[in-house]
């Protein structure tokens, strides 16, 4: 078994600001025994408009968001699945939302960018949110062999496909990595419930990072970063403010229930 933990942070403007946060959340997580620490969407950049990501964006390979995720990965020997950052795509007016994991090494071994983009008006509420303007979309899922099993990766929005994790299912997924900002009003109706939902549809473990508090741009997130098992049962909690969650990712668990409840296998329609 390897302890795996979510960061629960309420990130700012401020970069610098948000990764020593980031640190100090890491380092406690070590602390506990985590291997494998899962950090939340936008963790080092919650801007006071779409647009501020546009101006903050890296180059792939070099920057201070990736410098600090390399280094701080090394320097606690840990695997960091490293929420989003801004990444320079092909439209120099947006960004991607890169999804980037770091071994104990400090080695760069995947990157996935987020897929489906929230452009929505919250149901009885002023909230409009429209990622389109400022991210491109990626269009690859993401699995990934590493010591605590195959592990997939979503990214927010993407929660709300059934078929983008059947995908990752399809292709081995074990664990899945969703990092999130999930809004207060649609976290209260929605996180917990899709999120055990896909857990349970899969059969597979859940880490669930989310942004959890209120931002300077005014808005506000869920929280509730939590961490699920392959029966939907929810193995720890962290609901609002900056905290992590931890958990045994149980490897023997997963297949005696994939065994014993193997729905995987009867399975009459497939993804194409």
């Amino acid at each position: 078994m390897s302890k795996c933990a979510a960061i629960q942070m309420a990130s700012s403007p401020n970069i610098s600001a948000n990764l020593l946060e980031a640190e100090k959340l890491i380092a406690e997580a070590v602390k506990s025994g985590a291997k494998l620490v899962a950090l939340p969407e936008n963790f080092a950049l919650m801007g006071n408009n779409e647009l501020d990501k546009v101006h903050a964006k890296e180059v792939d390979g070099l920057g201070i968001i990736q410098n600090f995720l390399e280094t701080t990965a090394k320097k606690y020997a840990v695997w960091i699945v490293g929420g989003t950052i801004p990444i320079a795509g092909t439209d120099e007016h947006k960004v991607r939302a890169a999804c980037l994991i770091y071994n104990h090494l400090g080695q760069r071994v995947a990157r996935y960018d987020k897929v489906h983009l929230f452009d929505v008006h919250v149901p009885n509420t002023n909230e409009i949110y429209r990622e389109s303007d400022s991210i491109e979309a990626g269009n690859q899922s993401l699995v990934i062999d590493t010591p605590f099993g195959r592990v997939g990766i979503a990214v927010c929005y993407d929660l709300r496909f059934p078929e983008f994790f059947r995908k990752m299912s399809e292709q081995g997924a074990e664990v899945i990595i969703v990092p999130s900002a999930f809004t207060a009003e649609t976290g209260a109706a929605h996180w917990e419930l899709l999120l055990r939902a896909r857990a349970v549809e899969n059969l597979c473990y859940i880490i669930a990072p989310n942004q959890g508090g209120f931002h300077k741009n005014g808005r506000r997130t869920y929280g509730h970063s939590m961490i699920i098992d392959p029966w939907g049962v929810v193995l720890d909690c962290y609901k609002t403010g900056s905290g992590f969650v931890s958990a045994e990712i149980d490897h023997e668990r997963l297949v005696k229930v994939r065994a014993g409840f193997p729905v995987l296998t009867h399975r009459l329609f497939f993804c194409e």
